[in-house]
């Protein structure tokens, strides 16, 4: 039902403000999207960015000598609402020489709304008084509809006084003009209108970085995409495209340039996606592929009308070719693969959630196969999506519920066997699975960045808890500490949070150890250099963690300001009968010396794996063999971090 609002006279009109926006240019099939939509969006941005308000389109019936920059707007839909049929004349006369051509007209107010949801005009223009149903009756009407309460309205009126003015303004309307209407006055105010709406429309719409239709816009073009196919008994393909490793290269790199990489990837894929640039999509139209950027570092290609599911196929293989080729981007050179997953209507999904779970659930699969690669959607896939996406639900509340926590491991000396320090790990124990393997968890951390405040709470118990070991007498030794990829590109946070957490704790930073994993350091080992000596003036000592799991490092390993490196437990496992390995471990010990590196093994099970770190001079080892050996250790540690919870120092 409509809610009566009664007109009372008016006085004068207030005009719309508008604010200043950069316009730019957009690749062809972003164009088309715009024209799909019913907005020409660059040149109503150039009208919002500083030209006159005063600049009117000229009139003429062939429009050849129209200022273009009016183009934009003139192939919006107006419609045009007065209870009187020649004022609907005069004023579609009036627009038409201001070069419109596409109007919606009636003189029955009580059809207005059923017209209004039917066609969903670019723009309304409402005489006030009509019988029956008013103008404030329909705008109320209009505001109070989710489709249509973003239309903009022009409300005319012959009133003299303020109150109808301001309560049309209350209901939402755009603007006010009164009548009669002024020809010059009423083509400036449509123009305003318009152009305010393209500018909104675009930011509603297209993603402001890359100009390409959004998240929004796209859940349109695919529920389209999906109804036509379905209605032509065809078929729709869903591709969905995620950078590999884009947040570790934005991270390393700087947002600028990753910023400027998602531009070029953007303007890349548009380019190769283009009808008749791709062998077997020749026979397809310009409209029936859709691009879209849905996420961070995600994009997803619509093909409606899918002639055969093999062209999915092969548009996946161009665009991993494409990739191969590295961007340049200020004065660097950029490289980055992607993971698609493929989803075809109806098979996969019937609907664009589901063709979009499904096509994540493909593309999850095939980053978890190392990336540069492609996956259709299976059965098999979508379960594994399920279980991974329950597992990250969960991780998200264990701190909440206090189901993380430390597990400690003692390291000894080789020499003498003395306990000379220890490890934190990062462990999660949920109340019903039970302990929760680390391979399972810590990736999704990683990739979710819940490891950022997992890790800080971690090194704030390791720090806490060996201050309270040698409050409790127990001799001081340094405990070590994961440090992540994740918080080690965010280096000024990790910074921070070490020095805060050494000053909130009490602990010097000579009994903390910085572990590091070797792939980390290697990403940017120029930039990682003067990270690791900015941690390195906290006093605190640096390991390099996996050693011998990656054989780049070695021509760096000298620059890096480090006290240790840690021997990869799949090293250590095959000593000494392992010849290649026990090779491995012999020169990577003796290049630890030859640069007074300590060395510390992993994964130490056995006294014959012992015996040969003690003979090639390895300094420290943990594992299995470390745990046995120091239960007496172990229960005082214990004893003494009862005494931390006890206090409260572990929230």
């Amino acid at each position: 039902m409509l809610q009566k609002c009664s007109p009372t006279p008016e006085s004068s009109w207030i005009p719309m403000q508008t604010g200043a926006s950069p316009g730019s240019e957009k690749p062809p099939r972003v164009e088309q999207a715009r024209r799909q939509e019913g907005h020409a969006l660059d040149s109503a941005t150039a009208e919002l960015s500083g030209q006159s308000p005063t600049d009117r389109a000229p009139s003429g019936g062939n429009g050849k000598d129209r200022d273009p920059r009016f183009e934009a707007t003139r192939n919006a839909t107006i419609m045009l609402v007065d209870d009187e049929p020649i004022i609907v004349e005069i004023l579609k006369s009036v627009l038409e020489d201001a070069g419109y051509h596409r109007f919606i007209e009636t003189s029955e107010s009580t059809q207005a709304l059923a017209l209004l949801t039917a066609n969903t005009p670019d723009l309304v223009l409402l005489d006030v008084n009509m019988p029956e149903v008013t103008g404030l009756d329909i705008l109320n009407g209009m505001r109070g509809d989710e489709v249509l309460k973003h239309i903009p309205a022009i409300v005319l009126t012959g009133a003299t006084d303020s109150a109808t003015k301001l309560l049309a303004l209350g209901l939402g309307a755009t603007d006010v003009l009164g009548k009669p209407v002024d020809p010059s006055e009423l083509a400036l105010r449509v123009r305003n209108t318009l152009t305010a709406k393209a500018y909104q429309d675009r930011l509603l719409n297209f993603d402001e970085l890359t100009g390409l239709p959004n998240r929004r816009l796209f859940m349109k073009q695919c529920a389209n995409a999906l109804i036509n196919t379905g209605e032509a008994a065809n078929e729709c393909a869903l591709l969905l495209i995620g950078l590999d490793h884009f947040q570790q290269a934005n991270d390393a790199l700087g947002t600028e340039i990753g910023d400027a990489l998602l531009k070029a990837v953007a303007a890349a894929l548009e380019e190769h996606t283009r009808e008749s640039d791709l062998p077997g999509l020749s026979e397809m139209s310009e409209e029936e592929i859709a691009l879209s950027r849905v996420g961070g570092d995600e994009f997803a290609l619509i093909i409606r009308n899918l002639p055969h599911v093999e062209i999915a196929d092969l548009l996946a293989r161009r665009i991993l070719s494409m990739l191969d080729k590295p961007f340049h981007l200020s004065g660097r050179e950029v490289h980055v693969t992607a993971s698609i997953g493929i989803t075809v209507y109806p098979g996969d999904g019937e609907t664009t959630d589901a063709l979009l779970a499904n096509g994540g659930a493909a593309m999850a699969e095939a980053k978890k196969g190392g990336g540069n690669t492609y996956q259709h959607h299976s059965t098999e896939n979508n379960v594994k999506s399920r279980e991974r996406q329950e597992l990250e639900t969960q991780l998200q509340l264990a701190p909440a519920r206090r189901e993380l926590y430390l597990s400690i491991q003692p390291k000894l000396e080789v020499a003498s066997g003395r306990v000379s320090g220890a490890e934190g790990t990062l462990r999660w124990r949920h109340s019903q699975w039970g302990i929760v393997a680390p391979e399972k968890f810590l990736p999704i951390a990683e990739e979710t960045g819940l490891i950022i405040p997992a890790g800080e709470q971690a090194l704030y118990l390791a720090c806490a808890l060996n201050k309270q070991w040698q409050s409790a007498g127990i001799e001081p030794v340094q405990v070590s500490i994961n440090v992540s990829g994740r918080q080690f590109r965010n280096l000024k946070n990790l910074l921070n949070t070490v020095r805060k957490t050494l000053e909130k704790t009490g602990l010097e930073g000579k009994f903390l150890t910085l572990k590091f994993p070797e792939a980390v350091l290697m990403e940017n080992p120029e930039r990682n250099v003067e990270a690791l000596r900015d941690l390195k003036a906290l006093k605190v000592r640096l390991c390099l963690d996996h050693f011998g799991t990656g054989l780049s490092s070695m021509g760096y390993l000298r620059h890096f300001p480090l006290d240790e490196i840690k021997l990869d437990g799949s090293l250590v496992k095959g000593v000494p009968a392992d010849k290649d390995a026990a090779a491995v471990v012999i020169a990577a010990i003796k290049l630890a010396q030859g640069m007074g590196l300590k060395v510390i093994a992993e994964g130490v099970e056995s006294a014959d794996q012992l015996t040969f770190l003690t003979k090639w001079g390895c300094d420290e080892f943990q594992g299995q063999l470390s745990i046995a050996r120091t239960t007496e250790w172990q229960k005082s540690v214990r004893k003494a971090a009862q005494g931390l919870a006890s206090q409260g120092k572990n929230t």
